[in-house]
């Protein structure tokens, strides 16, 4: 896959490419897992006690067992449980890996965002509530536009935090052999005996955070209505 000797360029050239994947599995990863987590947060304080225990359940094992671990259970569950090659869960040019990894990640950080989301309602004054009652509010008038607005704003920090983190996460899709940034730094390494590539990959994953970081301090900041 790599050429005896390589240059600087040609590295910079495939981490970037990896860099790619990356990018996508990160943002498939918060557009599934940011709904995803807010109806499990919904379901984490309803008052039917099956759907709130199975969602306690959910979070406990999704939050107590390893990315990595969840990753692989996803992608080989569908042979050994059902029987179905994995070849045909292909969705045209795209590899069943790549799908496995984005279930895996938008599963997983969905139980975070969950308890996040959830932290976050409750910690609203009930007051807040009542007086929208008074006012003629709807429960679902009262939830999007008095309370949701305040929530964003205070979750913005967490969410902050497991954004960065899931940008670093995204080199666990090596497990699955997926071609991102990490998994291509890891071969070159190993096939031209350097360590450049993983400085290279490390300086890819600082820029990375700190667009992220820099990006969500600007929204926190534009949230901060009340200074």
């Amino acid at each position: 896959m790599f050429l005896a000797d390589i240059t600087l360029f040609q590295i910079v050239k495939q981490l970037s490419e990896g860099l790619l994947v990356s990018t996508e599995i990160f943002f498939l990863t918060l557009i599934f897992a940011l709904p995803l987590g807010l109806l499990i947060a919904f379901g984490r304080m309803s008052k039917f006690a099956p759907l709130r225990w199975l969602c306690i359940f959910y979070i406990s094992v999704l939050r107590g067992t390893p990315l990595m671990l969840q990753l692989l259970v996803w992608y080989f569950a569908p042979f050994y449980l059902f029987g179905i090659k994995l070849s045909s869960l292909a969705i045209g040019n795209i590899d069943y890996r790549f799908t496995a990894v984005i279930i895996g990640f938008a599963l997983n950080y969905a139980a975070y965002f969950a308890e996040i989301y959830r932290s976050g309602i409750e910690s609203m004054p009930k007051g807040q509530y009542e007086a929208a009652t008074v006012l003629g509010y709807t429960k679902t008038q009262t939830f999007f536009r008095i309370i949701m607005p305040q929530v964003v704003k205070r979750i913005l920090p967490p969410i902050t935090n497991e954004t960065i983190t899931l940008v670093k996460d995204t080199s666990l899709a090596f497990s699955l052999a997926v071609l991102e940034m990490f998994t291509i730094a890891k071969e070159i390494a190993s096939a031209q005996t350097t360590m450049m590539p993983f400085v290279i990959a490390g300086l890819f994953y600082y820029i990375f955070n700190f667009i992220v970081a820099a990006f969500m301090g600007w929204v926190e900041k534009k949230l901060n209505y009340y200074r």
